[in-house]
């Protein structure tokens, strides 16, 4: 089952519930509605679940008092629909030792000279002793230069897997349980899981790794792959759906792709991080998508 903020049957209940309680529904839109409900027995429990959310956001008041148009209040809903994750998540990291906000770089040299630049969101642990250098980054990205020192192997965990440095440069990258590995210089030791293989990656090769496994070594273009150090973020024939959650790492709001359908489209962009609004504005006028912006906070996206 797909998670709620992801699951489109969920996010229609929503739409419906937002719609319903709009001072402009006619008898149309509830005649709409019933029909929709009576499509499917997942309408009429996803429903059900979005009523029971309804009822949560009921308790905020007076706050609600003041929304009542059909904007705002999905906009609500929509964020509540988010809560949850993130609460979760946040309090993973409450003791990160270093963490950023959204849109935020931040670089670090640690005790042992290494120096680190983390990306917007981010978030890394730093833990050292006398036999090894192990730091771990819970989310976000983070560029690792590293001092050497033949005595304490430096590595870093993200997700299942472990990288350790042979004397190097490299990008590690965390989205959706992906992990990037991207080496600038020298070489790196990676780990996809605790019972595999490690394996050697060099200078001009990157690897991801996931849940299922890590894939092969290929080449990658460093300029775009690092244009993130330079509040710029590059794609060449990316996924939408991939391209929506790296903006998702600089915007407040959240963003919810509502059709599913166009999530494989390739796109090939340069996007500056300092407004991902305007991002998206140009996905909407280069793709076959539109935009919904719900009280100046959550994006969802359609297919047009």
């Amino acid at each position: 089952m797909a998670a709620p903020a992801q699951d489109p049957i969920y996010l229609a209940a929503l739409e419906w519930l937002a719609r319903l309680n709009d001072e402009d529904a006619a008898d149309q839109d509830r005649r709409a509605f019933r029909h929709w409900l009576d499509e499917d027995p997942a309408h009429q429990i996803a429903y059900a679940r979005a009523q029971a959310l309804w009822n949560r956001f009921e308790m905020v008041r007076p706050a609600a008092d003041r929304m009542h148009r059909r904007r705002a209040l999905l906009g609500a809903l929509a964020s509540l629909v988010a809560i949850p994750a993130l609460y979760a998540l946040s309090r993973q990291h409450l003791l990160a030792d270093y963490r950023t906000g959204i849109g935020e770089r931040r670089r670090v040299i640690l005790a042992d000279g290494s120096a680190l630049e983390l990306g917007s969101d981010t978030a890394l642990s730093v833990s050292f002793n006398d036999q090894q250098r192990r730091l771990t980054l819970h989310r976000g990205q983070a560029y690792f230069h590293v001092a050497a020192d033949a005595a304490r192997r430096f590595s870093v965990q993200a997700a299942d897997g472990v990288t350790t440095a042979l004397g190097t440069q490299f990008d590690i990258k965390l989205l959706d349980d992906i992990v990037t590995v991207s080496v600038t210089e020298h070489a790196v030791a990676v780990r996809p899981r605790p019972d595999a293989q490690p394996v050697t990656v060099s200078a001009g090769w990157q690897m991801q790794y996931g849940v299922s496994g890590g894939a092969a070594p290929a080449r990658f273009d460093q300029a775009a792959v690092l244009a993130w150090r330079q509040d710029r973020l590059v794609f060449d024939d990316v996924p939408l759906a991939t391209v929506l959650a790296e903006l998702q790492r600089y915007q407040r709001g959240p963003i919810f792709l509502m059709d599913a359908g166009v999530g494989a489209l390739p796109v090939t962009a340069a996007f500056n991080v300092a407004d991902p609004q305007e991002a998206l504005r140009g996905l909407a006028e280069t793709f076959p998508i539109r935009l919904r912006v719900i009280a100046g906070y959550a994006t969802l996206v359609y297919a047009r």
